[in-house]
This record gives structure tokens, C-alpha cells and sequence, in this order.
């Protein structure tokens, strides 16, 4: 995800939201006394001494915001050169489904010579992940390369140029009435971290979503969400660590999975499967069921795989807080744990969540986890605005996304684009659309048309969301497959995991990729195949 930061002073054209010194004072603790500030954080003896940046936290932007003084003689932005000024240019925040996606079918289209645009796509990994399939990293059952390629070889055979980098300012300028039709006129520019400056005459917001864990006490410093590459990277390394430590012994590692959504009962299937009898998996939700939006065949597989990997669900409580037990007395009333007669692996901490009926009737739990996750809840990185005596630049929705009309076009705003986590677009019964991959690849598809079309100065095509089903991995070879166009039709157990991998095999960006993914999958699925046949005839000849 990208981090969009906040300058002041700026124009009012600039992103940025207005804190009186109440909020910045519960933001940042002591803000008043160490600063000096009174009513006004903008104050004008300040925007002549300093100027305040705010980075709203991310998966690798530590426990919250963070206010930083720059000097006035900071170092000078550095103008991006584009090749060619004569030429439309597009700059994409964000290499995910909806920012990489864009940027290859912008690349796909038939152009006229002097209209084809110049493109720069601007994430700050170097990874393009696919996120669906994060899950099979910590099964073992596809490498990193397959679902994580880098951008440069991603975009080796295209003219899209990638800088590995964090947004810091927008200054959009299309919301003075420019004419959104005219590829000459400039629509605004983006300052990089880096320092570099890219005037555009295009701009597509595709930013993701990041992990909410600011909303139970302890989350942000005990959990790990599970939404990046370096999630994977951080659950699959303690758990090798774990299971090395207790080899041989009877120790049971102790996971607790926070959310029951899709993703939470994806990564206990998972996890639940790596495991088996040397550790337990339970799941934790505030509601009484599991996946409470997923079509009825869905929660049924997943409960029967759940059920059959012994997953204790623990339905109907929410997470009160998380705490680490060598930070307890061995007498904490709140919690009742003695030290002395829990058992912790070395060099490992050991985790108490007390959780909370949601319902009245039912007690409240305490348990034990050596490993805890957090799959509840996700934000834009677009910060919020709120009210203030400058006008609103980028209209944005409570949860921080942009608003967008049924084109994609930001509303006020005919040359930006808005699509996936960082769009509130909403459906024909008024519910914003889903976060999920499937309306990213649509949305990505419409984007990259309609920005041909308003270049070319043809009418843009309102997006409208076709749900193709859903599908949801449950292990090495489980899934569950509900598509839409059969209704009460649901694909599971081996059938269903083939179906899945075929289904995003074909999504995966590039030809080129998608080949080379291919053959991997054969051979290990060739692989796999002889060695279950040699497994099962030397039972037959041994006897056994």
C-alpha cells in the first residue's frame, strides 16, 4: 500500500485534511505542551517556521501517525522528465489489481500515434502480490515468485516505467474547471518521497486497503495482520520457529485467528492443516456464524473442513484486548492465568485474549495464544478530511475512500480516476461494492477503457459489478467454488481446488508469467501425483 502524506502549509489544492488542537492533542500525546500551539495547528508564526507532514500508519509505517519537522531549506524537488510532453500522461498510485491491471490494458488498447499515453505506476514494493493466494505460501504449495513477481519483470515488454516509492503530496488541479477532455492541459502533480515531482495529466487512485489494528488495545503490538507479502513472510517464519522449537515434544502450539470473514477461515483452514496434531487453531468472531455474506454452499464446506481439522470456532465474541502473559502477575485477577503452571517454549512469548460476549447469556473467555492474527477490518491510506474552513479537494466517504461517479471519475474531479479499496462506488441497491479482487479486476478493465475514451474525447461507459461467484481455499487441496451463473451449485474438496487455481491462473497479469506459473504448477502437481503412487504401492506390497 502507498501512504499519502500531509503538508502544510499548501495551497488549498493540496490533499490535506484540518485538525483543531483537541484532535491533534488525542492524535499525538502532549502535542500542546511540546509544541507550543494553541487554538490553531496551522497557525501563521508556524507555517513561517516549519512545516508539519503527517504519515498515516501502514503495514510498514509502525503504530500510528507520525508528525515530523521540516525545514524550509529541505532539499528542492526533483522534476520527473517525461519522454515525450506532446503525449497524454497517466501516472497510477498503486500496483495492485486496480493499479497494475489499469496500467496493462491502457497497454493493450489500439492508439492513435500521438494520443498513446505515457504511463508511471508508483508502488512502494517492488513486488506486485497476488493476494488470493497468500494462504498457499504457508501451506508450501506455491513459491514466492508465483504470486509475488517483481514489477520490473512484470512490466519488462511494456513502456510503463516504475518507481519503487510512497506518495507524499497531491496537488490536483482539474477542480478549477479545466476541461477533463483536453490531453494538454496539466490535471495536477504528485510529490514523491524521494523527492521526485510528477506533473501528470492523468491520475488513478488504486491504494488499496491496510490493516485496521488500532481498534482493540494491544493489537497493534501483539497481532500480525495477514494482507502483505511481509505478513506471510512474518506468520510462516514464527511458525517454522515454533514448530523447530517443539519437534518431538508434546507441546501444543496455540494459534488464535481474529475474524471470521473469508480470510479468517481461510488462514484456520490453513494453518489448521500445517498443524495438525501438533498444535490448535481457534477462530474468533463477534458474529454467530462464519463468513455471514458468503453464499450458503461456501459456509457449509468451510464448517464441514473446519469441523474435520478440529478448528475450535468461537462465534458470537469479540476481542476485548490482547495482552503478553510475562507482562502479568502471576495472581492478575483480570485474567486468572498463573505462570507458573503455563507452559512456554523458550525464547517464545505467550499472548492472553480476553474476549467478550457479544450476546447477553453467554460468559466472557480468557485464552491462551502463541501466535495470534488479526484478519477484522481494513482502511484506505487516504486520509480523512474533516470539516474546516478550506475547502474539500478530494471528496472522500467516513472510511476514508474517494467518492467516485459511475464512470470511476473522482466526483469534481474529471482527471482523476478512483477504483478498488480507494473507491466508494456503490451498487444499484446503494451498498458500497465489496473490497475484494473480483470487482478490482472489473474495475481495472472499465478504468483502462475509459481513460482511452476521455483522451480520445469518447463518452466513458458506467461501471456496472457482474458478481462471477466465490471462491475461498481451505488447504492443500480443498476449496469451495459457489459460481453465480448456477445457482445452490457449489465445487469443493479437490475438485473445487483445481477449479480455484485454474480460475486464477488465468488473472495472473502477464502471458508471459501466467506461462511460466503454469508449467510450475504441472510439474509439481506431476510431482505430487508420482509420489502419492509410489506411497500407495509400497503399502499394497508391504502389506500394510
Amino acid at each position: 500500500m502507498l501512504h499519502i502524506a500531509l503538508a502544510a502549509p499548501v495551497s488549498p489544492t493540496v490533499v490535506a485534511f484540518h485538525r483543531g488542537a483537541k484532535q491533534w492533542s488525542a492524535l499525538i500525546p502532549n502535542f500542546r505542551r511540546s509544541r507550543g500551539i494553541g487554538s490553531s495547528v496551522f497557525s501563521s508564526s508556524l507555517r513561517k517556521r516549519l512545516q508539519l507532514r503527517f504519515f498515516a500508519s501502514g503495514e510498514n509505517g509502525g503504530n500510528g501517525g507520525v508528525l515530523e519537522e521540516i525545514s524550509e531549506a529541505e532539499k528542492e524537488p526533483t522534476n520527473f522528465a517525461w519522454p515525450d510532453n506532446k503525449k497524454p500522461r497517466v501516472c497510477i498510485l498503486g500496483g495492485g489489481f486496480g493499479g497494475l491491471y489499469t496500467a496493462l490494458r491502457l497497454e493493450s488498447l489500439e492508439w492513435p500515434d500521438d494520443k498513446k499515453p505515457q504511463i508511471v505506476l508508483v508502488d512502494q514494493s517492488e513486488r506486485f502480490v497476488f493476494k488470493p493466494m497468500l494462504y498457499e505460501l504457508l501451506s508450501g504449495e506455491v513459491d514466492e515468485w508465483e504470486i509475488a513477481p517483481r514489477f520490473s519483470d512484470l512490466l519488462a515488454n511494456t513502456s510503463v516505467q516504475f518507481f519503487k516509492d510512497r506518495v507524499k503530496v497531491l496537488n490536483p488541479s482539474d477542480h478549477w474547471g479545466m476541461n477533463g477532455s483536453k490531453a494538454s492541459s496539466c490535471g495536477g502533480t504528485v510529490h514523491l518521497e524521494s523527492g521526485l515531482l510528477i506533473e501528470y495529466d492523468w491520475l488513478v487512485l488504486a491504494l488499496g486497503a491496510e490493516a485496521k489494528l488500532d481498534v482493540v488495545p494491544g493489537a497493534i503490538e501483539f497481532a500480525i495482520p495477514f494482507s502483505t507479502l511481509e505478513d506471510a513472510r512474518k506468520v510462516n517464519d514464527k511458525l517454522t520457529k515454533l514448530e523447530r522449537k517443539t519437534f518431538g515434544t508434546d507441546f501444543q502450539i496455540s494459534v488464535a485467528v481474529v475474524g471470521c470473514g473469508y480470510s479468517g477461515v481461510e488462514l484456520a483452514a490453513t494453518l489448521a492443516e500445517r498443524l495438525q496434531n501438533r498444535g490448535i487453531v481457534r477462530a474468533i468472531n463477534v458474529e454467530t456464524m462464519i463468513c455471514p455474506n458468503a453464499p450458503p454452499g461456501n459456509r457449509e464446506v468451510a464448517l464441514k473442513v473446519l469441523s474435520s481439522r478440529k478448528v475450535e470456532l468461537l462465534l458470537g465474541y469479540f476481542v476485548r484486548c490482547i495482552r503478553r502473559l510475562s507482562d502479568l502477575e502471576s495472581s492478575d485477577p483480570l485474567t486468572g492465568v498463573d505462570e507458573n503452571s503455563t507452559e512456554v517454549v523458550p525464547d517464545f512469548e505467550k499472548y492472553i485474549l480476553e474476549l467478550q460476549p457479544a450476546e447477553r447469556g453467554m460468559q466472557s473467555k480468557i485464552i491462551e495464544a502463541d501466535l495470534v492474527l488479526w484478519t477484522v477490518g481494513t482502511k484506505p491510506p487516504l486520509p480523512q478530511l474533516e470539516p474546516s474552513d478550506e475547502p474539500f479537494v478530494i471528496p472522500l466517504n467516513a472510511r476514508g475512500q474517494a467518492e467516485t461517479d459511475e464512470t470511476l471519475r473522482v466526483k469534481g474531479h474529471p482527471r482523476i480516476f478512483a477504483l478498488g479499496d480507494s473507491s466508494a462506488l456503490r451498487d444499484s441497491n446503494g451498498r458500497i461494492l465489496p473490497a475484494t479482487a473480483q470487482v478490482a479486476f472489473q474495475q481495472a478493465d472499465f478504468t483502462g477503457w475509459n481513460l482511452w475514451a476521455a483522451i480520445n474525447g469518447r463518452p466513458l461507459l458506467p461501471f456496472r459489478f457482474q458478481n462471477l461467484g466465490e471462491m475461498m481455499t481451505l488447504g492443500r487441496n480443498d476449496a469451495a467454488i459457489s459460481p453465480s451463473f448456477i445457482d445452490g451449485l457449489t465445487l469443493e474438496g479437490s475438485i473445487g481446488h483445481t477449479a480455484r487455481k485454474i480460475a486464477y491462473l488465468i488473472r495472473l497479469p502477464t502471458d508471459e508469467h501466467r506461462l511460466k506459473v503454469g508449467i510450475s504448477w504441472l510439474t509439481k502437481s506431476a510431482i505430487d501425483s508420482v509420489s502419492s503412487l509410489q506411497s500407495t504401492l509400497y503399502k499394497v506390497l508391504s502389506g500394510s
